[in-house]
């Protein structure tokens, strides 16, 4: 799913990948290595990626071993171990297997606990500085759709969703999902354009469900959109290099028609380029006073795993009046410091509990499982909130704070090759009142290799087949 229609692009996901992921693993590696440090523990190598190192020192009193790895997907800290090697008798008393049971279990969590940490400090500068958000007012309504049936109304705002307030677009999807993966009955409470509040029952039914929890599946599985303001189809921004430009578009263009097709606003022109990647069209603009025809070949790009046409125009943002204003449905979440904090660590806490209840959700099939990423997605959307943080630094701040959460709670996952599943072995080695078996140990960790394999594997294909599709 990464951006391949300019290199450009391409090099900017990438990038925008290994700062991610290559921060959020440090972050996570530090807390395993602050904590094992501060208890006592002896540690050898802190390591951001695997493979050939690219780079390595060795500083401290107690020397650690700091490396890059070629391969930015990981990390790890080595810690001074019996069980991996010999141990002088001095040191003995300083190694990960010697120490207290406590003290172990608090290194393992360490890494994860680091990671909502990291959340958290993020959600709070958001907070603080006041990050943008849209109230959830319904747009569009597809005739016959669920929503239509249900008495959903264009304009109508959502105040509740199964009974939880909700003031953001955000916090609307969250609750649909939860709602609809419960038993495929949406309740919500909407007030209309008139001022008056009532409820309304989306009936997805629960052999659909699942098939909504797919990518890009909810919203029009539901039959409704969230309202945009139309905007003027005139061109505000020109992409160098495409189409557009390669077609003598200039800034300051009005676009009329496309192939003799009016064009009303700007969400009608992507209608009506979308579709046609490659396709040699007639744009019509007014230029000044003069109309002009110009022929244009409509590029591609990569959308959420599909093709679609792009012509690389931009809109100035001037509404075209359609009724309710931008300005009513726009909010700035900003609080003070110490409110700030408050509701970093309410949003992390959420976070966290919807990200377990969705894993736990797909383990029992009521939800897809092509809804997991793999690293192919994760760089197209890093690339994206990188190219959108040259004007909205809080988008991409935004996104690493969400990959945290995620990388956190899938490492608290019982798999004996994460913290959570090592976790598991010291709570065992705790009501047997002696270690787990080397043996007992090694089945665990290659069952645990197997089942983390499979699970690449799965999200790889997740990705080649949106990207193919």
């Amino acid at each position: 799913m990464i951006s391949w229609d300019t290199p450009i692009n391409f090099l900017i996901a990438i990038a925008a990948f290994v700062v991610t992921i290559g921060t959020l693993v440090a972050v996570h590696e530090f807390g395993h290595f602050w904590v094992a440090r501060r208890l006592g523990i002896r540690v050898l190598r802190f390591s951001i990626g695997f493979g050939r190192p690219l780079w390595r020192r060795t500083r401290g009193k107690e020397p650690v071993e700091y490396v890059i790895g070629a391969i930015p997907l990981g990390g790890y800290v080595k810690m001074l171990d019996e069980r991996e090697g010999n141990v002088a008798p001095a040191d003995a008393a300083r190694a990960f297997n010697r120490a207290p049971v406590w003290k172990r279990i608090a290194v393992l969590l360490a890494g994860p606990a680091f990671n909502l940490a990291f959340a958290a400090v993020a959600y709070w500068v958001l907070f603080l500085a006041g990050m943008p958000t849209l109230k959830p007012v319904i747009g569009d309504i597809a005739p016959q759709s669920i929503a239509a049936e249900a008495g959903l109304r264009q304009e109508d705002m959502i105040l509740t969703v199964g009974g939880r307030a909700v003031e953001t677009r955000e916090a609307a999807l969250i609750g649909i999902l939860q709602d609809l993966v419960e038993d495929g009955v949406i309740d919500m409470r909407v007030r209309g354009i008139d001022g008056a509040a009532r409820d309304v029952t989306l009936h997805v039914g629960a052999d659909r469900r699942r098939a909504l929890t797919e990518p890009e599946a909810l919203m029009p599985g539901l039959g409704f959109d969230f309202w945009r303001p139309r905007l003027k189809a005139d061109v505000a921004r020109l992409t160098p290099d495409s189409a557009a430009a390669a077609a003598g578009v200039e800034i300051g263009d009005e676009i009329l028609a496309v192939d003799g097709t009016e064009v009303a606003d700007f969400d009608q022109l992507v209608r009506l380029v979308e579709p046609n990647p490659g396709r040699t069209v007639t744009l019509t603009v007014r230029r000044g006073g003069a109309v002009l025809d110009l022929p244009v070949t409509i590029g591609a790009d990569e959308v959420a795993g599909r093709t679609v046409g792009r012509i690389g125009v931009g809109p100035s943002g001037t509404p075209i009046d359609n009724g309710r204003k931008l300005e009513e449905i726009r909010a700035v979440e900003r609080y003070g410091p110490l409110a700030a904090l408050a509701q970093s660590g309410a949003k992390t806490w959420e976070t966290s509990v919807f990200t377990l209840r969705m894993i736990g959700r797909v383990v029992t099939g009521d939800v897809s499982f092509k809804s997991f990423a793999g690293p192919i997605t994760i760089a197209e959307y890093s690339g994206m909130a990188a190219r959108a943080a040259q004007q909205e630094w809080w988008v991409f701040l935004n996104w690493m704070a969400l990959i945290s959460i995620s990388l956190g709670i899938i490492n608290l996952m019982p798999i004996p090759i994460l913290d959570g599943g090592q976790v598991l072995f010291q709570l065992a080695e705790l009501v047997k009142g002696r270690p787990v078996s080397e043996r007992t140990l090694l089945i665990g960790q290659q069952i645990g290799f197997a089942a983390v394999i499979v699970l690449m594997t799965l999200v790889l294909y997740n990705d080649i087949a949106r990207h193919l599709n």
